[in-house]
């Protein structure tokens, strides 16, 4: 395997510090640092070895094209979304998202949520003005508050992470062990916000027919007596970026390995962690560190991607080119899709791995609105994840998945969708302290036109359009 690999090759949780470092974060108090993270070293995993390797292993199938991922979550979670509500809204609308997916893509789904951890936030500046004056930039509830007189970095925030973190993942696995996501009981699936009646009509055709199919397995006893546990819960895991690397490297453990009974070096703080377009430099700090762990990893990767560079990177993290392993997570915008996927595809398919192709059609279509909070398009967005499709298809490749950034409050950040939410209505529940994500509307919107997409290419065996 790659970790023990990475043992031999002198690979520690923290050889990533002899690497060039890029969005690092200066504490004022290193004594106070080194105390919140000798703490961190000594609390319990929030995930197993098992899990992860599960999703691995699941991941493999998708990479594979036996299954298809989703994963969705916040741009930057606040510790204030670690309540009740919030939680089982985002839970709701993915699983709600997945089991349309399942039944449109007539697969099984992979469900990984952008939750539990998604803490942190990248960003192009480390300062910022506000109000005549320059302040730190709000890098996330991990390193300060939003509140400009809350900006300097403070170390107590990283045990605040594990904390909330620890607390979001209890709920959603009790949740789920509690029949949240039970199929016989389903939350209502409300589509009263679709304008267009033609539209509506769809979608409740294809809410009927789930619900009929789950009816006939009723009656003839093919789910009776728990014989279908897939029907009453699902698996689901939680991921986040890996970038304050002194907190990552706190949380990872030398455990045995479930299948190769080997010591094995996993990050146990989420099953899946990924790097972003501004810290995958192949000689850096980032890509060092992701390199030693056994759990899945992603990689950002857009127009500033050269295939030669993805191609290297995907050799130091993936040496021994295991299938799944890697996720690649392309976010081109919406008018570069053809221009930059289809190198992509050929460099990778000539190095030999075989990755998960994701689309994250949220990134690269970041416009200002009249006012000048930032905005999405939902136009842009079903236009990207359309010709990605259709990119890998007649590259003879195939998209295996897709990564938005979501939540299931009816929150109004994106323009349009079914419910037509106009610039003019952003204002209304405009809520991100980050970017903008579609809301519970606009999340069933989207998975409903993939559903269409896979009917369609079913019927017609071409080019579907989204």
């Amino acid at each position: 395997m790659a970790a023990t690999e990475d043992l031999s090759n002198n690979w520690t949780p923290t050889s990533w510090k002899s690497k060039p470092i890029v969005q690092d974060v200066n504490y004022e108090d290193q004594e106070h640092v080194d105390r919140v993270l000798n703490k961190l070293n000594r609390l319990p995993p929030m995930v197993s070895a098992q899990e992860i390797e599960t999703l691995r292993e699941q991941l493999k199938q998708v990479a594979l094209g036996n299954s298809f991922l989703l994963q969705g979550g916040d741009c930057a979670e606040l510790f204030d979304y670690c309540s009740q509500d919030p939680i089982e809204a985002k839970l709701k609308v993915l699983l709600q998202m997945s089991l349309v997916l399942t039944w449109g893509a007539r697969t099984s789904v992979v469900r990984i949520g952008r939750m539990a951890g998604q803490y942190g936030k990248p960003r192009s500046k480390p300062t910022e003005m506000h109000e005549g004056k320059e302040i730190l930039s709000y890098r996330g509830d991990n390193v300060n508050g939003f509140d400009p007189s809350d900006r300097r970095a403070d170390p107590e925030r990283l045990l605040g992470a594990y904390f909330h973190s620890a607390a979001t993942l209890n709920y959603v696995r009790t949740l789920l062990d509690s029949g949240f996501a039970d199929l016989h009981a389903p939350s209502k699936w409300n589509l009263s916000h679709v304008r267009s009646d033609a539209v509506r009509g769809e979608y409740q055709s294809i809410v009927t027919q789930l619900s009929d199919a789950l009816d006939f397995m009723k009656t003839v006893g093919a789910d009776s007596n728990g014989n279908n546990n897939a029907l009453r819960s699902v698996d689901f895991f939680v991921s986040h970026e890996s970038l304050l690397l002194d907190y990552e490297a706190s949380l990872t453990r030398l455990l045995t390995s479930p299948s190769t009974k080997t010591k094995k070096w996993y990050n146990t703080g989420a099953h899946f962690l990924w790097i972003g377009d501004r810290t995958r430099q192949p000689d850096g700090a980032h890509v060092e560190y992701i390199r030693g762990l056994e759990n899945p990893v992603g990689l950002k990767v857009g127009p500033t991607t050269e295939p030669a560079k993805l191609v290297e990177i995907l050799n130091r993290v993936n040496p021994n080119k295991e299938i799944g392993k890697v996720t690649l997570i392309t976010r081109f915008g919406a008018d570069n899709v053809e221009k930059f996927l289809p190198q992509h595809i050929e460099a990778v398919r000539e190095s030999g791995h075989i990755p998960v192709w994701v689309c994250d059609p949220m990134h690269g279509n970041t416009k200002n609105a009249t006012g000048g909070v930032k905005t999405r398009h939902f136009v842009d967005i079903i236009q990207e994840l359309s010709q990605t499709f259709r990119v890998h298809k007649s590259c003879g490749s195939k998209l295996n998945g897709v990564h938005f950034e979501l939540t299931g409050d009816s929150v109004t950040e994106c323009v349009g969708g079914s419910m037509d939410l106009t610039e003019e209505g952003l204002s209304t529940n405009y809520q991100t302290y980050c970017d903008p994500r579609l809301n519970y509307e606009q999340s069933l919107d989207v998975a409903f036109l993939i559903a269409k997409y896979y009917q369609n290419e079913r019927n017609n065996k071409d080019f579907p359009s989204l």
